[in-house]
């Protein structure tokens, strides 16, 4: 079993300005412990968590992966998020680069089909268009219209990051119609499925695991 990440050197201030680990956080380090056979045989180059918060998946998946020299890289728009994750790497031993900017904004075409294994927790709360605008802790949760702007604007991307043999962990929630993402990707030329998921009260929580079709 793989240790959640250490996360004693964050406090109670911090998160008032990034998003804490929660029941998302865990099903989606869940998701990769299950996977950790596949994903250590993928020998991966380039790992990259859109929107990482306090660094704490990119730190698990860092602390599965060893002793590969996988090269850690995280976005987030938030300057909060890109301190804290870099933090959180070094307490644990996982060297991160962080990139603060909106998502996958100044990654193309550097790393196109460079990546080997992508993970996003995105902002999947349903709120007005508006809240999802800004660089404060709200972008970690205003996700707009069916909470799926963010979402919507990310999948486009997909196909221009993932590697040939790439992995792609994206948890939804049921507000976000899961299956119609599902169909999103598999018409863009995916496999895709849900592998993963939870109840965490009312809200059901999922990972879609996402592959190129060989």
């Amino acid at each position: 079993m793989i240790p959640t990440p250490d996360l004693s050197h964050l406090n109670s201030k911090d998160f008032r300005n990034i998003y804490e680990p929660a029941e998302d956080t865990f099903l989606l380090l869940d998701a990769l412990e299950q996977d950790q056979d596949e994903l250590r045989a993928l020998h991966p180059s380039i790992c990259l968590e859109l929107g990482s918060g306090s660094g704490c998946v990119t730190t698990f998946l860092g602390s599965l992966l060893k002793p590969s020299l996988a090269y850690m890289v995280t976005t987030d728009i938030n300057p909060h998020a890109a301190i804290a994750t870099m933090a959180t790497g070094r307490k644990n031993g996982i060297s991160i680069d962080t990139v603060e900017t909106s998502l996958v904004q100044g990654l193309l075409p550097r790393m196109r089909h460079s990546i080997d294994v992508l993970c996003f927790n995105p902002p999947y709360a349903v709120t007005p268009s508006s809240e999802i605008a800004g660089n404060g802790i709200e972008v970690s949760w205003a996700g707009g219209i069916d909470g799926r702007e963010v979402i919507d604007a990310t999948l486009p991307f997909v196909k221009e990051l993932l590697s040939e043999k790439g992995i792609f962990y994206l948890l939804l929630v049921s507000d976000n119609k899961p299956d119609e993402v599902v169909r999103l990707l598999q018409e863009d030329g995916f496999n895709a499925h849900i592998c993963l998921q939870r109840l965490a009260g009312r809200e059901k929580q999922l990972i879609v695991k996402v592959t190129r079709r060989t």
